[in-house]
């Protein structure tokens, strides 16, 4: 068996795919803005030109499924379900984001979410192993485990594909393939760009990620060879990211300008969905312009929300460390400053 040919694309389903996707390219330039005026300052790494990948993976699964990435992680966020504002306020680290101020960037997360993750390539393992808990729990639920091309040479990711498939866990492994890890192009530092062929004994699929139907149908038919029972299931996403590796990489020394030009102008996933829309008049222009202005009103009400929410109190530094804990000292930079934490 093979994904289909075809896609059957409704038009409530085009409209919320745009929006959708439209929330995430928005957010992620007013973080970028923000970053600017050092309002967000530390790791940051944007999602724009990969929404269609987020989008798609999401509309194949569903909202009970899990999924896990790695720390390029604002688009997932949303899409599991947390809301911009959450988000935003995050990355200013502020009391209202999601990881109440404390995460960052790299660190949201959702129900059903495991987050962001710092370390190249350590949420393959954990994946797996959330896999492993959907297989020994019976439910018939799945983990989508998200890697990019700058991690698909780690050996933890080789490791947990054997696992994976002596166990047969029902767990999609996505390769996010946007051409470079941080500076180095996928062929400086792949000796096989193939990267859909490298779980060699699990069956892989190659699919265009800029194209929000394609990642939707392979999502869905991957989904389906889990809940079956057949084990794990590769796929690698050619996709591409617009900004450099993070906010402190220009992003234009190992790559020109005009290479990035040429993406945008012939197969950015947002311009794709609206064209295909269009023509087909599945929707009107003025439909879609209607959108955009209530993605930008919710953007700027966000953003808002970011720069006024006050900053987590330093009372607060140090709870959390433990669920379910009764409260305990906690030593501070010298022995004679305690704090509390409270879980």
């Amino acid at each position: 068996t093979c994904p289909p040919q075809q896609a059957l694309l409704t038009r409530e389903e085009g409209l919320k795919y745009y929006r959708i996707m439209q929330t995430v390219r928005r957010m992620e330039l007013k973080a970028d803005q923000l970053y600017k005026q050092k309002i967000i300052r530390g790791f940051c790494h944007l999602y724009d030109g990969q929404e269609a990948c987020a989008m798609g993976i999401e509309a194949g699964i569903n909202p009970t499924d899990h999924l896990i990435t790695a720390y390029r992680a604002h688009g997932y966020t949303f899409t599991r379900g947390v809301p911009v504002k959450e988000i935003l306020a995050e990355l200013t680290g502020r009391r209202g984001g999601v990881a109440k101020g404390k995460g960052g960037s790299m660190h949201m997360y959702a129900k059903n979410f495991y987050g962001g993750n710092g370390i190249v390539g350590a949420q393959v393992p954990l994946g797996a192993g959330v896999a492993l808990a959907c297989q020994y729990l019976g439910n018939n639920e799945i983990c989508v485990t998200l890697y990019g091309d700058g991690a698909a040479n780690q050996g933890q990711i080789f490791e947990s594909f054997n696992m994976a498939s002596l166990w047969k866990l029902p767990c999609i492994f996505i390769c996010e393939n946007n051409k470079y890890g941080m500076g180095t192009s996928v062929e400086r530092a792949s000796a096989s760009t193939d990267y859909y062929k490298r779980g060699d004994f699990i069956p892989g699929l190659r699919v265009d990620g800029m194209d929000v139907l394609c990642v939707r149908e392979a999502t869905k038919f991957a989904a389906d060879f889990c809940r079956a029972g057949k084990g794990p299931i590769l796929m690698e996403l050619q996709t591409y990211r617009y900004h450099g590796h993070s906010m402190s990489d220009p992003g234009v020394s190992y790559r020109t300008r005009e290479e990035i030009q040429e993406v945008r102008s012939k197969s950015d996933p947002i311009s794709m969905l609206k064209e295909r829309m269009l023509s087909t008049s599945m929707a009107s222009v003025e439909e879609l312009k209607e959108i955009d202005v209530e993605v930008r009103k919710e953007i700027e009400d966000a953003a808002q929300f970011a720069t006024t929410d006050p900053e987590p109190p330093l009372e607060e530094l140090c709870n959390h460390i433990f669920h379910n804990d009764s409260p305990l000292e906690v030593r501070g930079t010298n022995p004679w400053s305690k704090l509390k934490s409270v879980s």
